[in-house]
């Protein structure tokens, strides 16, 4: 199996299939099994979703899958997962993979970090976001909560999930607790702190190739006071800001009534992202 030599000498393994155009996807190709993946269905989130992302895109695409976000947490990068070297970690990947040109679908933080790629090199032949608005992004108020992650950690009862009672908009933030270790959530501290003077709309001339972004009209998340009070807002610098982000070439999809985690299934992207790479990709 391939693998790319990431900024801190770490290598990732790619999971390559299908020919065609190349899209870079950081997702897990490996389903997760057994009482996980129950947990994980009775929040609404597929146990297979980064396999079902590839499958269903290998067939008219050379897909490169890669854990990037399992790679992070599984190797922290407490001082160093800034944005420079994320984009660089993305263009390591094309390189290892062999693509000279490619495209590149994120969701959520590694959508963020795609817009970073995209004003950093000419290679993408098309930019998909989702989770994760390109202009009025939420830096300020992500910095505060991942402060706050990071002011909790080695509390002990938090796996990453809100309690098993509840629904997943419904979760009580004010009990939530925390076990991800301190290096987890610095490097995510670090990556936030270093976005803080980032001006997403002023960069928007560099990025040079089609482009669309998404997300649920739903996706609007309140923390309490433990986490600094603050309100996390996906949808609404979409669903108001469509006229701008249309005038700097984004095609704006929302997905009705879809939170944060719903708007991220297969079976909500793939009906969004096939024909869309299908109409910029695979024009005569």
């Amino acid at each position: 199996m391939l693998e790319a030599k990431l900024h801190d000498g770490s290598r990732i393994a790619l999971d390559i299939s299908g020919e065609g155009p190349v899209l870079l996807l950081p997702v897990n190709p490996m389903p997760v099994e057994g009482p996980q993946a129950e947990e994980m269905r009775k929040w609404g989130v597929e146990p297979a979703l980064g396999r079902m992302l590839i499958d269903g895109l290998n067939d008219g695409y050379r897909v490169v899958a890669f854990d990037y976000e399992g790679h992070v947490m599984a190797h922290p990068k407490p001082d160093t997962l800034t944005p420079a070297n994320i984009a660089g970690d993305l263009l390591a990947v094309a390189d290892a993979a062999g693509a000279d040109t490619f495209a590149y679908y994120g969701y959520s933080w590694l959508a963020l970090s795609g817009l970073q790629l995209a004003i950093r090199t000419g290679r993408l032949s098309a930019l998909l976001l989702g989770g994760y608005p390109p202009i009025d992004g939420p830096y300020k108020e992500m910095l505060k909560v991942t402060s706050a992650t990071h002011r909790m950690s080695g509390a002990s009862s938090w796996d990453g999930a809100a309690p098993a009672a509840q629904a997943p908009d419904e979760v009580d933030w004010s009990t939530v607790e925390v076990t991800m270790s301190e290096g987890q959530t610095q490097q995510f501290v670090t990556l936030y702190e270093q976005l803080q003077s980032f001006d997403d709309r002023a960069v928007q001339d560099r990025i040079r190739c089609p482009r669309l972004c998404f997300a649920g009209t739903a996706d609007r998340i309140e923390y309490g006071e433990r986490w600094g009070d603050v309100t996390v807002d996906i949808a609404g610098p979409l669903a108001n800001g469509i006229a701008g982000l249309e005038a700097f070439g984004w095609d704006v999809r929302l997905l009705d009534g879809l939170d944060h985690t719903q708007a991220m299934q297969p079976a909500n992207v793939l009906p969004l992202i096939r024909p869309w790479l299908d109409m910029w990709l695979t024009r005569a």
